[in-house]
Formats: C-alpha cells, sequence, structure tokens
C-alpha cells in the first residue's frame, strides 16, 4: 500500500496527504502524519476548489435561509462562513475536501456553512489524535499479518494434500505392477508345470520305446547275434536321443543354498536361464554368474547367446549361481 493511500485511509484528505509527503521529501507515513497534525488548523489549497465550491444541497440551503431573512437580514452585515458543519453529526471541516471524504465514510449528506471556527488542535490533542493514527496503523499491521498467515496455512494446507495425492497415486501404481509380477509369476509357475509335464511324457516314453527295443531284441535275436547287437543298439540309440530331446532340465543352486529347477527349449540361449533366475531373486539383484560344477567351466558374457544344446546342458544339467567380481 503506498504512503498516500495509507494516509487516506487514516482519516485524512488526499490533498492535504499530497501536500505532506512533499513537504516532508516523501521521507515516510510517520513524517507527513506529524506535519499533517502540526498543521491542521491550516487551509491548504486543493484541486476540488474553496470553501466557495459546496454541494447543491448545501447552497440550496444557504439560499433558502437567504430568502426566508427578507429584508431586515439585508439590512445587516453577511456572515462570514468560516468552516463547513455537517447537520447529522455537527462536525466542522475546514475544506471541500474534508467533507467530501466525511461523506463517502459516514454516508452523512446534509451540509452546511458555519460562521464558528474550527478550532486548531492543542498540544494534547495533538498527541491523542497521533496515539489513535499508531494505533490504527498497528490494528492494520496486525490484520496483514494475520493474513499472511493464514495464506501461509492456505499453502502449506494444499502442499500436503498434494503430497498426500502423489503418495496414494505412488501407492496404487506399486499395486499395479506388484500385481504384474505376480501374475507374471503365476504364469511361468504355469508354464514351468507344463513344460515338466512334456519331459516326464518324454522320458517315459524314451523308457518305453527302450524297453520296447531290448524286449524285442531279446526273443528275435540268436545267441551270436546278441553279443554284436548291443554295440549296434548302442549306435542307434546315441543319435536318436540327441535329436529326439527337445527340452533341457536345468538345475539351478542360489548362493543361500536353495534350489530352483525350470525346463526350457533346446534351442533357448543360457540368457532366458540367467532372465529366470534374476526374475526368481526380485527386483534389483546382485550381479551375479553361471558356472557347472564337472566339469567346472564359468560361462562368459559370449556364452549366453549361445543355445543349450551347443553348451551340452540337454537334456539336463546342473548350473551354479556365482558371485560376480
Amino acid at each position: 500500500m503506498s504512503d498516500i493511500q495509507t494516509l487516506i485511509d487514516m482519516g485524512f484528505p488526499e490533498e492535504k496527504a499530497k501536500r505532506a509527503l512533499e513537504v516532508t521529501n516523501h521521507k515516510g507515513v510517520e513524517a507527513a502524519m506529524e506535519w499533517l497534525l502540526a498543521h491542521a488548523d491550516e487551509d491548504i489549497p486543493s484541486s476540488s476548489g474553496s470553501l466557495a465550491a459546496q454541494p447543491e444541497q448545501m447552497q440550496t440551503s444557504a439560499e433558502d435561509s437567504t430568502a426566508s431573512t427578507g429584508d431586515a437580514s439585508s439590512s445587516e452585515p453577511a456572515a462570514v462562513a468560516k468552516s463547513l458543519k455537517c447537520d447529522e453529526c455537527g462536525k466542522l471541516f475546514k475544506s471541500q475536501d474534508e467533507v467530501e471524504f466525511h461523506a463517502a465514510k459516514t454516508n452523512h449528506s446534509s451540509f452546511s456553512e458555519s460562521t464558528e471556527e474550527k478550532k486548531p488542535l492543542t498540544e494534547d490533542e495533538r498527541k491523542a489524535q497521533l496515539a489513535l493514527l499508531e494505533d490504527k496503523m498497528k490494528r492494520k499491521r496486525l490484520e496483514r499479518e494475520e493474513n499472511d498467515k493464514k495464506e501461509a496455512q492456505e499453502r502449506e494446507r494444499l502442499r500436503i494434500k498434494s503430497g498426500k495425492d502423489m503418495l496414494e497415486a505412488r501407492r496404487k501404481l506399486e499395486e499395479q505392477e506388484m500385481k504384474k509380477i505376480m501374475d507374471q509369476r503365476k504364469r511361468e509357475k504355469m508354464e514351468e508345470k507344463a513344460a515338466r509335464d512334456r519331459v516326464k511324457a518324454q522320458i517315459e516314453a524314451d523308457k518305453a520305446a527302450r524297453k520296447a527295443k531290448q524286449s524285442g531284441e531279446i526273443t528275435t535275436s540268436p545267441p551270436v547275434t546278441a553279443v554284436v547287437s548291443p554295440p549296434a543298439a548302442d549306435q542307434t540309440v546315441k543319435p536318436a536321443a540327441a535329436k529326439n530331446y527337445s527340452n533341457a532340465r536345468i538345475q539351478i543352486r542360489l548362493l543361500d543354498g536353495s534350489t530352483l529347477v525350470e525346463t526350457f527349449e533346446a534351442k533357448e540361449q543360457l540368457a532366458a536361464v540367467r532372465l529366470f533366475v534374476q526374475l526368481k531373486l526380485g527386483t534389483n539383484p546382485a550381479p551375479f554368474g553361471l558356472m557347472t560344477s564337472f566339469p567346472r567351466k564359468v560361462f562368459s558374457p559370449e556364452d549366453y547367446d549361445v543355445p543349450l544344446e551347443q553348451l551340452g546342458l540337454v537334456p539336463s544339467a546342473v548350473l551354479i549361481v556365482t558371485k560376480s567380481p
């Protein structure tokens, strides 16, 4: 708020407030207020005109008063108007600005000229008015501080509410992510079970085929041929086993001693096994590697792009999880 607006809010006319700020070289409200109190009885010219520029109702009142006196009043000397008076509260004013300010502040509308002179303020009255104005300034300052405090509290409330909304949104997002992980693990378990069933069925089929083949050889082959036939049977079975095994059953030993078992396709890369272990270890696991126990082989990053059948991990193998350096 500007200094002149502050002085106007205190009850000083605008012209006097401007004059006081000019005289005190705009040193602040207090300096201007002291000057105004010291020169309260002085008449300061205003842009609105002198005392002669009065409201219409005051001029009408003066004309009616002059007409009612008749010729008797014309023979007496005309009284000099020294001030303006509010007919509703009896307060005296020295200028039109004071009248207008009072009318705007109190909604009083009846004013007239008065021969009474507005007495200057005594030292005690000036001090009392100064104290009153200072008290008014203090109340306004307290009101501003209270408003600032309320605004700060409202901002803090909005900040806390925004933080709670963000936490709630993050919690919902985490719940959605957890649900996705659970669904993924459920699908993995179902796929793992289906793969195990396929491997079991394949093993049973291989056993039945070998048993049927051995039974056929014993019953149909002569004793001499039986001695020669086993090597031939071995030669025929080994290539068939290498071709028939399309899956690899991998047993994985973790660092804590627990064991995971999963079935993969023979053509899948070793990276699929590493991804499976990473998902089982949870989010953000420590770096790890894979190796075989016998013969001992530590897989390099290039090995992860090689299919399991080329690494000799078909039809089954044991892998050990190691800590990466």
